[in-house]
Formats: C-alpha cells, sequence, structure tokens
C-alpha cells in the first residue's frame, strides 16, 4: 500500500490586505447574501463571478422545501453567466455567507456539485478560475477551483 497525501494551497488574508478589485468583489458576493432565499436553513450565501472582460454576475443561493430543487450561489451566478455571456471565461469568484447571528467567522467553501461545475468551466476554458472565500476573521484566496476539487473526474475520464 501507497498512502498519498494532497496538499490545497490556501493564502489566509485580512481583508485589508487585498487589492481593491478584491474588496469590490467579495463586497457585491456580501451584498448578494440578502437576496438568498433560504426560508429552511437560514443561511444565506452570495457569490460574485468576474469574467475575463470585466463583466460581473451575481448570484444567491435558492432553496426549496424539496432539497435538491434549489440550487447555490455559486452555480447561480455561473450559470447566469454561461447563458448571458457564452464564451467569455471567469476568472475569479467571491463567496460569502451569513447565518442568523450574522456573517461567518470562518470562510465556507463551495459544495461538490458547485466545485464540479466550476472545475469544468476551467477546463473548457483552459485557465484558472481564483476564489475568494470571505469570513470576518479574513479571507481564504484559492488559486483555482482544481485545488478545491484536487482528484478530478472530468469529460477526459469519460472516452
Amino acid at each position: 500500500m501507497k498512502e498519498l497525501h494532497i496538499d490545497i494551497p490556501v493564502q489566509f488574508f485580512a481583508l485589508d490586505e487585498l487589492s481593491e478589485a478584491d474588496v469590490q468583489l467579495i463586497e457585491q458576493a456580501k451584498a448578494m447574501t440578502s437576496t438568498s432565499y433560504s426560508p429552511y436553513s437560514h443561511f444565506c450565501v452570495g457569490a460574485a463571478l468576474l469574467l475575463s472582460d470585466g463583466q460581473v454576475f451575481l448570484g444567491s443561493n435558492q432553496e426549496n422545501a424539496v432539497y435538491p430543487v434549489g440550487l447555490c450561489a455559486e452555480r447561480t451566478a455561473f450559470f447566469a453567466a454561461s447563458a448571458n455571456a457564452a464564451g467569455v471565461p471567469p476568472v475569479a469568484l467571491a463567496i460569502a455567507a451569513r447565518n442568523a447571528n450574522g456573517f461567518v467567522a470562518q470562510p465556507v467553501t463551495p459544495c461538490g456539485s458547485c466545485r464540479q461545475a466550476l472545475l469544468e468551466a476551467e477546463i473548457r476554458f483552459q485557465q484558472p478560475i481564483r476564489i475568494l472565500l470571505y469570513g470576518t476573521e479574513g479571507v481564504y484566496v484559492i488559486p483555482s477551483m482544481r485545488a478545491l476539487l484536487p482528484l478530478t473526474f472530468d469529460g477526459s475520464d469519460l472516452l
């Protein structure tokens, strides 16, 4: 038997250490938490997806009593971008979350479905999507979705 260890590169920044553009993207994600429809979990997530041409697409989580019918903030933003700016690669995604006590202290990460959808965007456009995960104690900056989903399954596995 051989044991493998996979390291994930994560940088941790105070908000004021980030560029103005990164802070602005995070602020847009934070604002989108107010459009969340989350009557069951009361966990509001907002996302802001920056495209290579400067457009920003926004999303928030949308719940349903039949849980699989809902959609996460990340995919809401990504699917809106794919539908309205087809062919324009995403370059950065900011995510923020809050609960009844306010914004979360530690950043939250995308779920597996969101990781898979965004990984396929990285593959399709052949470039990474930089991830900014906001928490009140700091921001995780991850260089790509592939870093969050290192053992991947993609279209090349179907051949």
